[in-house]
């Protein structure tokens, strides 16, 4: 990946008035996974996600770190999703409001366990960073760890950030270079607070600890 502190600039000077990047890429799948597992199954309206609240927390780290660099920056952020067959009309009220937000949405049809969006994710953080404008990342994943390599090389040139939940995310939240906020921290992300438990914060009577994935995808994942 090229920084974008090791690009040259354009001797017309036409390059030079274009912003910095501050990039932003959500892996849905991953982190409706992550949810489901602290909810103990699908997410109801309180615990969905806002994304007019991430976006707002967006600009203002866009503009917290343009401060600090005195560089001129511009926020970009993104979706990445699976459509499972026969439910895109479940979806595009979703979908729109993403759009409607200000967030582009990668979509991809989810037609076996190999055609997740992690390389799409990868190849779209990857081309920003060749573009010479890229000036920090913020990757949203439950637990990161797909993208652990990238980012640590990316760390090493721009401020990069994981968003997503502490109990998946231990690497991250103990990395060095590469900084970690809990989604549940962002401001109004989530209208209710997430009922967490993890073997760190157990009541005294026990817990139930859902199971991340259903037992018949071992069916399917041979």
């Amino acid at each position: 990946m090229t920084p974008r502190d090791g690009h040259h600039p354009d001797p017309t000077g036409d390059e030079a008035a274009e912003p910095g990047l501050v990039l932003l890429v959500w892996d849905a799948p991953n982190l409706d996974m992550g949810l489901g597992s602290i909810l103990g199954g699908r997410p109801t309206a309180a615990y969905r996600p806002r994304f007019d609240a991430l976006g707002r927390w967006l600009l203002g780290y866009t503009a917290d770190l343009s401060r600090r660099t005195d560089d001129t920056l511009e926020a970009e952020a993104s979706v990445f999703t699976n459509i499972v067959p026969g439910t895109s009309e479940n979806v595009r009220p979703w979908v729109e409001a993403l759009r409607n937000v200000g967030f582009a949405v990668f979509a991809k049809p989810k037609t076996s366990d190999d055609s997740d969006v992690d390389d799409d994710m990868l190849e779209h953080i990857d081309r920003r960073a060749e573009s010479g404008r890229l000036a920090g990342v913020v990757v949203a994943s439950a637990d990161g760890q797909a993208f652990r390599e990238p980012l640590e090389e990316l760390a090493e040139d721009v401020p990069v950030t994981v968003l997503g939940f502490r109990e998946h995310a231990t690497w991250a939240v103990q990395h060095e270079t590469i900084a970690f906020l809990d989604l549940e921290e962002i401001p109004g992300v989530f209208r209710e607070p997430l009922p967490r438990i993890s073997l760190d914060n157990l009541p005294d009577e026990g817990a139930w600890l859902q199971p991340l994935r259903p037992l018949s995808a071992l069916l399917t994942s041979r």
